[in-house]
């Protein structure tokens, strides 16, 4: 289903002009700067959040104590000297 967005005349030349020059649509151009857009505002979230957990000491803490559990199931039981890494 095709929808009309509205954008100024300057969007619509550099989305024209990123489409030509990519030989792609302009909706496939715009789909992924939604996209790049979409994500790079998770990865800000992302960063807030961890910035958070970081200023507060107690749950960086817990943060730590958890970590150092799971590393403990990283090898789950596996002798390293036998495991290949190449």
């Amino acid at each position: 289903m095709a929808t009309t967005v509205r954008v100024d005349e300057k969007t619509h030349s550099a989305l024209r002009e990123l489409a030509s020059s990519s030989g792609e649509s302009m909706s496939a151009v715009m789909q992924k700067a939604i996209d790049s857009y979409r994500r790079r505002r998770f990865l800000e979230e992302a960063n807030r959040a961890f910035a958070a957990l970081r200023a507060d000491e107690d749950a960086w803490n817990e943060e730590l104590k958890e970590r150092e559990l799971w590393e403990a199931t990283l090898a789950d039981g596996i002798d390293p000297e036998t495991v290949d890494e190449s």
